[in-house]
């Protein structure tokens, strides 16, 4: 049987098994929040024998909104997009960097206009372009006028994970809380009494938000990479394989699959 003659049995039952994997989940074991460590773009471009990571940045842009479709059919509320870490911030250089800004100031302005979803920025603003930094905004503004408006309930819930990084964000919480107390009066002697685990994660970038339930990172990287450090304290995790940009409903459905067999408990 020749290519031409195997594609479509090939789609066919590549269509079969997702349906089968769709039956096998169970709605209530849905994980509500799902964090993804989106990793691979780079590779992805390489491996294409493109020069610039830009080619990869936007394959991967182009992803986000199908994969961000896959986790509102299957009934996940939260979903958050490592996008760009701080880190990278000091160690990409200034023509990728540029790229990723412009790339990533479209996508939040693309996912912002589809009816119903929320965005949010979650990271810091410092070292971002301005063009960036009021794209984010704007999405979060436009987030805004939804709630306060007649539209229906908000389905999805879109973190965009943009300057960020774990240890910034405890620290910034740490200085915040410091300085409403110093505000409130407070002495040096009863801060410890303010420093809880409680009032940390009411002062996080993700506050009044569920932690993730379940992380997943693609590219067959094994590390958290600064990610959600605090949030992840009770997540569970999955790595894919797959390089971002041809990350398939497949690939997502598994995890689920896989998400819903295992027994959470906490400290062990």
């Amino acid at each position: 049987m020749n290519a031409q003659q195997s594609t479509p049995r090939a789609g066919l039952l590549y269509r079969l098994y997702q349906r089968r994997l769709r039956r096998q989940l169970d709605p209530k074991l849905v994980p509500g929040h799902i964090a993804v460590i989106v990793d691979g773009n780079r590779r992805w471009a390489k491996l294409r024998l493109q020069e610039r990571a830009a080619f990869g940045h936007r394959a991967g842009a182009k992803k986000v909104p199908e994969f961000l479709s896959w986790c509102e059919e299957a009934g996940v509320k939260t979903v958050t997009l490592y996008l760009l870490s701080a880190d990278n911030l000091g160690a990409r250089d200034s023509e990728e960097l540029q790229d990723l800004f412009g790339i990533i100031a479209d996508l939040a302005t693309e996912l912002a206009a589809h009816e119903g979803w929320c965005v949010k920025h979650v990271g810091s603003s410092e070292g971002l372009s301005p063009d960036l930094a009021a794209a984010l905004a704007a999405a979060e503004a436009n987030c805004s006028e939804v709630s306060d408006s007649a539209v229906p309930a908000t389905k999805l819930h879109i973190n965009l994970a943009v300057g960020y990084g774990g240890r910034s964000e405890i620290t910034a919480a740490v200085r915040d809380i410091i300085a409403e107390h110093q505000a409130a009066g407070g002495t040096i002697e009863n801060l410890p009494e303010r420093l809880t685990p409680e009032t940390i994660g009411e002062h996080l970038w993700t506050r009044g938000q569920a932690d993730p339930d379940l992380i997943i990172r693609t590219s067959g990287e094994q590390r958290l990479s600064d990610f959600m450090i605090w949030q992840s304290a009770h997540s569970e995790f999955y790595f894919v394989e797959a390089l971002y940009p041809d990350l398939r409903e497949v690939d997502f459905l598994r995890a689920l699959r896989d998400y819903s067999t295992r027994h959470r408990r906490l400290g062990g």
